[in-house]
């Protein structure tokens, strides 16, 4: 690599591998620790730098329920939590997205508390009842302060008949409401004439496009200011409150290409976005637009060849605010850099790094040059926010602890200390002078023994330096081997992290290895790694995941007859590639795969895509049919499961069906469940439950051959209709 990397305060903690091994805490993880650990997000300093606020998630099995609940923590001088955290909002309905007023007095929130529909609220800082500020037809999906704290823009969804016939009917009374002979109507059918038509969680779309609007605080008045058959998003005011910067593909025909640009409109405009400055040209996507703080500068992220779309690194970007040349920063760095921000003074713009299994904070120049760390070291950085005084507040996981929330002080985040560039071995390392806030896990935390795990390289066939990290079981004694599990990730451009990954927790304490390996085809390696598998999946990245396994044998850690093997999304595909390809695995769970491709080809969410790895099916049938699982499906002994949700547009169930069905027509062993209502990412408690459950006993049955966990001894789920 031809770049160099500064880190920023260093730590104490050893050089690769990692090895981390919990204080003596009394027991394992069990399957119900899920719902104990609470999901820390979203930090939030007040201008000042005194306060912090941020939410809490809890997934509740009484009710099969997910919460959220914003909490707000007074900062001392020191960087520590002043006194114990106080909570804002109640635990009975779910607020989110706190954000401060620019003056500091007040924090506004999303909320669907009373009726349903999610709206902006505002509360005092001081305590009280909070008050409904937005009153729309349509649910608010998100908003941000005008810099004088007097209006807010928001981002909506045109409303729907439906939502516009309620909203006017709203407060009329139904004289036929308690009527219980009364029909629901059948619901309208959709009219789609969309290239793009369909979408996980949202279904089938339709042309009601995602606008911004000026939203007047003290009249109360709601003004568009885009519009058009486009969709607008990621609203960023400019520092005098005169302009908005934001992300749109407002190409002829948007669902055809990658073509998200960056433009600027007025704060008053009232002609929907008529006059519009474009500051970037790309033709790939450019996103999270920043003003500097000065107005004269806006930076984004940008990827520089739409033909590689997710496999193309994201590039850091500044442009002048008005229009013109566009100069990437960050090119040399190779890699992938999301949530870009400028310091309070204008000299650097921070943004969150994916490398080498972690995800750091880093800070680059605003003219160029080295990029150095802020938060180096093996964690994982989700998110961060820089106060106007220039305290940092970031929500940081640790392969040891889930996320909670750390502060970096002022002084703190000027320093440099020189270190070695990213293409050389991560020293494990964070800021010395960065202090934990939050200690919301705390409780759960100090019950569990956890795994010790080691960040590993190792050699794929073709001598590919491949990285990964191993689990080891809880009082793993060397030498012994041990079942093993190997767990590829999804993206395909994702990759395992220095985080608190609960699943692997559990599969630890239950007596085996797991192995997350970052083949080829994963982010923090560069665009070459990235872009290895395009147009090619379950080939190299299956040698860079053999690989892992054979390393892991090799050490005596692995039992090599009893292996198992598993992932979710592509990790599900790349679980069909590989019981198609070798028979070393005992058993498999496929979750959300896809299986023949062509029948995904206008079923799921992905033909942009599909058309610019593979071309069109009928143009290119020979790739196509390579490429899926489906037709090496006579080659799997491989007991497998398979599972998915029942609604995903994202990967449907479809594959795993036709998976099941095909095993099952061979007379193969093999298992299909489906659980209603979920989407790609599941969210009831109780589905994720009896998913963890069922995880235990199909491995435990044919990775150890434990007969007391056979097929696995779990009710099935009750059938349910469909849930749109």
């Amino acid at each position: 690599m031809n770049y160099s990397c500064r880190f920023v305060f260093l730590s104490v903690l050893a050089l690769l591998p990692v090895s981390l091994v919990a204080q003596q805490p009394s027991r394992p993880v069990t399957i119900d620790d899920i719902f104990q650990i609470r999901e820390v997000h979203d930090p939030q300093l007040s201008p000042d730098g005194k306060w912090l606020a941020y939410t809490v998630g809890t997934g509740q099995l009484k009710d099969d329920s997910n919460k959220q609940r914003i909490w707000m923590l007074p900062i001392a001088n020191s960087g520590a939590a002043a006194t114990e955290p106080i909570a804002l909002t109640s635990e009975d309905a779910s607020s989110t997205h706190p954000r401060w007023s620019p003056d500091g007095k007040f924090i506004a929130f999303l909320s669907a508390r009373r009726d349903g529909k999610t709206a902006v609220w505002l509360l005092n800082r001081l305590g009280g009842e909070a008050e409904k500020l937005t009153d729309t037809a349509q649910d608010v999906d998100d908003f941000f302060w005008s810099p004088d704290g007097r209006r807010m823009v928001l981002v909506l969804r045109d409303p729907t008949p439906e939502e516009l016939d309620e909203a006017k009917n709203k407060d009329e009374d139904d004289a036929d409401s308690d009527d219980k002979d009364k029909k629901k109507k059948a619901d309208k059918p959709w009219v789609i004439d969309r290239l793009q038509f369909k979408e996980d969680i949202h279904g089938y779309l339709d042309r009601h496009r995602t606008h911004l609007y000026v939203f007047d605080l003290a009249a109360k008045s709601l003004t568009q200011i885009t519009g058009g058959d486009f969709d607008d998003s990621e609203p960023a005011w400019s520092p005098d409150g005169k302009q908005i910067a934001f992300s749109s593909n407002r190409t002829p025909d948007a669902d055809a290409n990658y073509n998200v640009d960056i433009w600027v409109v007025a704060a008053d405009n009232t002609d929907k976005g008529a006059h519009l400055t474009k500051i970037s040209s790309s033709f790939g996507e450019d996103h999270s637009a920043t003003w500097s703080p000065d107005g004269r500068l806006i930076a984004f992220t940008t990827q520089l060849d739409p033909k590689l779309f997710q496999y193309a690194t994201k590039h850091l970007a500044v442009a002048p605010s008005t229009g013109g040349e566009v100069k990437v920063l960050t090119q040399s760095f190779d890699r992938m850099v999301t949530q870009p921000h400028f310091s309070p003074d204008g000299s650097s713009i921070y943004f969150i790094a994916d490398d080498d299994g972690t995800q750091n904070l880093c800070r680059i120049a605003t003219t160029g040059g080295e990029v150095s760390r802020t938060i180096g070291g093996r964690l994982m950085v989700y998110d961060y926010f820089i106060a106007k005084s220039g305290e940092i507040a970031a929500q940081i996981s640790k392969l040891d602890r889930p996320s909670e929330i750390y502060f970096l002080p002022a002084s703190a985040t000027h320093s440099s200390i020189a270190q070695s560039s990213a293409a050389q071995s991560l020293t494990e390392q964070s800021s010395t002078d960065m202090a934990r806030l939050t200690h919301v896990n705390d409780a759960i935390m100090a019950q569990l023994r956890l795994a010790t795990i080691e960040y590993v390289r190792f050699k794929s066939k073709d001598g590919t330096q491949v990285s990964g990290y191993l689990y080891k079981p809880l009082d793993y004694v060397p030498g012994k081997r041990v079942p093993t599990i190997l767990r590829p990730h999804g993206g395909p451009v994702w990759a395992w992290y220095a985080e608190f990954n609960f699943d692997e927790q559990l599969l630890a304490a239950n007596g085996y290895a797991v192995l997350l390996p970052n083949p080829r085809g994963s982010s923090g390696y560069g665009e070459k790694f990235c872009k290895a598998i395009f147009a090619d999946w379950g080939n190299k990245d299956f040698q860079d995941d053999m690989a892992f396994v054979d390393y892991a044998i090799e050490q005596g850690i692995a039992d090599p007859d009893k292996l198992g093997v598993g992932g979710w999304s592509y990790g599900g595909i790349s679980t069909d590639f590989i019981i198609a390809q070798t028979q070393r695995f005992k058993a498999a769970i496929s979750g959300a795969g896809a299986a023949l491709n062509i029948s995904n080809y206008g079923h799921d969410q992905y033909q942009l895509d599909y058309e610019t790895e593979l071309g069109r099916p009928w143009e290119n049938q020979s790739l196509w049919d390579k490429l899926s699982p489906f037709y090496k499906v006579k080659n799997i002994t491989t007991p497998t499961l398979f599972m998915g949700g029942e609604v995903d547009s994202n990967v449907p169930i479809l594959g795993g069906e036709q998976m099941y069905q095909a095993l099952k027509s061979l007379g193969r062993t093999t298992e299909l469940i489906v659980y209603p209502g979920e989407f790609h990412e599941f969210t009831s408690p109780s589905h994720i439950q009896d998913r963890l459950r069922r995880y235990l006993a199909w491995y435990g049955h044919y990775v150890k051959g434990d007969p007391a966990s056979a097929t696995p001894p779990l009710e099935p789920l009750k059938p349910t209709k469909s849930t749109k």
